[in-house]
């Protein structure tokens, strides 16, 4: 079966998201800069100058992240633009944050998830999953498989990139379906079959939830880093991170996949011709390469080098010479960078000059955006806390929830915001916008910023309502198969009982006993 018949069966539905974000943009347009001079002129005594006039920029450039009526990396650069023209702060504090070594780490998962993809390397871990023996053709083994895969993959490579990957693995093995039903004289319509709005929801939902087990996984996981370590000098490290993503990751999955099996159950008992679509995937791979090996052995090393503290913590104690050593040296920014600088001089074969991966890869793998994204996010979170403007801020949220010394309420409020926000806009902007306030409410409130932090982080990847939500949302929304109110309603769901029964109750107590 060809790709290009399976995908002359895809009608692509129409974006649904395109009426509502032409409004939202116009509307940002207009109500940031009204909303900035507003603030600017209206005399608030509690505040000092640089952080009144910070207010001012927020209010824009908050707005904007939220409605985007300019690209976010733009209005991400515009912040420290204006905390410069606006005498908040000067130039090299402005910009300070954009050489931040949380951007490094990220710039080297970039690259090396760059390599994985254009040397295969990813196809050959996601096709070998779902072809393994125990899968058959076996529907719910099947829906099992894909869901691993999405998951596995995305823990280390964009979810975008991942949901895009094996959309058409998923799209093949409905058409399966089609033609097998078919041939036993049954007609079915995959545009209002079950099975295949589970089977890709399923794709784009695994997708998110495998984006949360690495601090690389997905932006808010090292923006909320990001602000934890610029703000407060608090750092996570990534071993660290990996014991509750692995849990939340896996608890989500569970839910996800129950869920969605029981809400689009399949009609038939196997899918004929599956394993022999499957393997011809596989096989048209061919034998492993020597791209695809030097590839392991540069994600590999960076993989141990951002285990290692975790282990040597395990092994010494937390305050062993060693260990303290090796965060010196080989933090986890370097780690990544020494696995990514590794495939360019490992030989692909030796005297061709041909390298593991090329620069102008490597560059176009290089999500710049959102690097931009995060330099303005953390100018602006650093910038609101030494001015105060974040303590002011996090006092009146506290006094809105009934100034509270419940911890639960305040990481419940926080990733309930991030949660609504991020079905809405960028997951990437809600972070942006919520992290700060969470960390200094937290902080005036007498609690680590910590456990409302990765609250905020995992809350934000739990956008499974909408198309425009997560890019793998809109991915498989595009296929027809997903009816918009199934997604609502799935997706309702996973996100009601996965932050009010993973989520809080997982960062109040593990993260909490983690971090003391």
């Amino acid at each position: 079966m060809s790709e290009k018949h399976i995908n002359a069966t895809v009608n692509p539905a129409p974006n649904s998201g395109s009426s509502f974000d032409k409004k939202r943009r116009i509307i940002g347009s207009i109500v940031g800069p009204v909303l900035a001079l507003f603030t600017w002129f209206v005399p608030i005594e509690a505040l000092s100058p640089e952080a009144h006039h910070l207010l001012a920029i927020l209010a824009l450039i908050g707005t904007w992240w939220i409605t985007e009526p300019i690209p976010i990396p733009v209005t991400s650069v515009l912040a420290p633009i204006l905390i410069v023209l606006t005498g908040v702060a000067p130039v090299k504090s402005a910009f300070a944050a954009f050489s931040s070594p949380i951007i490094f780490l990220f710039m080297g998962g970039f690259i090396l998830a760059k390599a994985m993809m254009v040397n295969g390397l990813d196809k050959r871990i996601a096709y070998g999953i779902v072809s393994m023996k125990w899968v058959g053709d076996n529907p719910r083994r099947i829906f099992l498989a894909i869901g691993l895969a999405c998951m596995l993959c995305s823990g280390w490579i964009s979810n975008t990139a991942t949901a895009a990957m094996m959309f058409p693995i998923a799209l093949g093995l409905l058409e399966a379906i089609r033609e097998m039903q078919a041939a036993n004289g049954k007609h079915i319509d995959l545009h209002n079959y079950k099975y295949a709005t589970g089977l890709m929801l399923m794709t784009a939902y695994a997708c998110s939830v495998g984006g949360v087990l690495t601090p690389i996984g997905t932006p808010p996981n090292l923006i909320m880093m990001g602000f934890l370590d610029e703000m407060v000098q608090i750092h996570i490290g990534f071993f660290e991170w990996m014991i509750w993503g692995f849990i939340a990751m896996i608890i989500y999955f569970v839910i996800a996949y129950v869920v969605l099996s029981r809400l689009y159950p399949s009609d038939c008992d196997h899918i004929e011709g599956a394993h022999e679509f499957i393997q011809s995937k596989v096989d048209e791979l061919g034998p492993w390469t020597r791209a695809q090996k030097n590839t392991i052995i540069a994600f590999s090393t960076a993989v141990i080098l951002w285990i290692a503290p975790g282990i040597l913590s395990i092994c010494l104690g937390s305050d062993s010479e060693i260990l303290k050593s090796y965060n010196k040296y080989i933090p986890e920014s370097v780690a990544a960078m020494v696995g990514a600088l590794l495939l360019f001089f490992l030989p692909i074969k030796h005297g061709t000059g041909q390298r593991t991966l090329g620069w102008k890869d490597a560059v176009h793998g290089v999500e710049w955006g959102t690097l931009l994204l995060f330099g303005g996010g953390l100018t602006m979170g650093g910038m609101m806390y030494t001015t105060g403007l974040s303590e002011w801020i996090g006092n009146i949220i506290i006094a809105g929830i009934g100034g509270s010394n419940n911890q639960l309420i305040l990481i419940a409020v926080f990733a309930v915001m991030a949660l609504l926000l991020s079905e809405l806009t960028s997951h990437t902007a809600a972070t942006n916008m919520i992290g700060p306030l969470a960390i200094t409410a937290a902080i005036s409130a007498g609690f680590s910023p910590v456990p409302v932090s990765v609250a905020i982080a995992l809350s934000a990847s739990l956008g499974f309502m909408l198309p425009v939500s997560t890019p793998p949302n809109a991915i498989v929304y595009a296929s027809g198969y997903v009816p918009i109110t199934k997604m609502i309603k799935s997706g309702a769901y996973i996100d009601f009982i996965g932050i009010f029964f993973v989520t809080i109750p997982l960062v109040y107590y593990l993260v909490e006993a983690i971090v003391q």
